[in-house]
């Protein structure tokens, strides 16, 4: 039996009236075939998570009169780009999303760039209290964020920048989260003998960088890009308080569509709508890429 061949357990076959025992072979690299069992579940979970953006857009879909009616509704209305409209003129969300890409795009690179920079270091780098500046980057994590708002605004208000983008961008253009991330991905994935071959060639530190760490780190750095952006898309707390309604990110625009005596809760959900669909686009379009980077890495591993 060679190495790209699995025997499974024998199977008993029918040959000339005789029961004989034959090894089950499967070729490596394929997939077992999914039961109906397999299909209902993930069925399931499949519905289960798409259920909240169907009911916002059969919700944005609607007026306000019939979503306070009981039973609710449960099917599209016809109302759904007027109440979008709606909630893009009332919002601003046109600055909106232009803050928000500008913002959540310079945010997830340089996360990506010096998270995986730093994640080397830590993971195959030689140096003084390497150990000790891992712990306190970790222990960074622990901190709750609420308690970084009062020195970190009083800071932001110093440089002048209240009310500008950059007050939102600089806090974060590097995570503990996305270096310990790195640093663990990078221990396994990044053979030191690689490392050590291209010093030999004469490589220096950059080049080794460019042509061996980032091409070893490009599957976790699909995941933490992704993660990053989305969390940079739907962040408020800090947005909230840095920024003002003259020049929002996407949430801080939706927020001014709760006030008022009576919201409109379908306008909301349309608002709401709206912020969610650049974050499904963008799966849509680089999701396959980011699947595909991950088992790359994990065959390689």
């Amino acid at each position: 039996m060679t190495a790209s061949e699995l025997t499974l357990p024998q199977s008993k076959v029918e040959d000339g009236g005789r029961k004989s025992r034959r090894p089950r072979v499967m070729g490596a690299g394929k997939q077992l075939d999914a039961g109906p069992v397999t299909y209902v579940v993930l069925t399931v979970f499949a519905l289960v998570s798409l259920a909240p953006l169907v009911w916002t857009a059969i919700a944005a879909s609607r007026t306000d009169q019939r979503l306070a009616q009981t039973p609710p509704p449960l099917w599209f209305g016809g109302n759904l780009f007027k109440n979008l409209q709606t909630a893009w003129d009332e919002a601003g969300l046109g600055t909106a999303m232009v803050n928000s890409t500008l913002v959540a795009g310079t945010i997830t690179i340089s996360t990506v760039l010096f998270s995986t920079l730093a994640g080397f270091a830590f993971a195959k780098l030689k140096f003084k209290f390497s150990g000790v500046l891992l712990l306190l980057t970790i222990g960074t994590m622990m901190i709750p964020p609420q308690l970084a708002v009062v020195p970190l605004y009083l800071w932001m208000s110093d440089l002048g920048w209240s009310n500008q983008l950059q007050t939102v961008i600089l806090p974060t253009l590097v995570t503990a989260f996305g270096t310990f991330f790195m640093r663990q991905y990078l221990v396994q994935a990044l053979p030191s003998e690689l490392i050590e071959a291209a010093r030999v060639d004469g490589a220096s530190s950059l080049r080794i960088v460019w042509h061996v760490v980032f091409p070893a780190a490009r599957p976790a750095m699909a995941v933490l890009g992704l993660l990053t952006f989305v969390f940079a898309w739907n962040d408020f707390l800090w947005p909230i308080i840095a920024l003002n309604q003259q020049n929002p990110t996407v949430q801080v625009a939706l927020n001014s569509l709760g006030t008022g005596y009576v919201p409109d809760q379908a306008v909301i959900m349309a608002g709401a709508l709206l912020g969610t669909l650049p974050l499904l686009i963008a799966f849509l379009l680089f999701g396959k890429q980011i699947v595909g980077g991950i088992m790359q890495g994990a065959i390689k591993g």
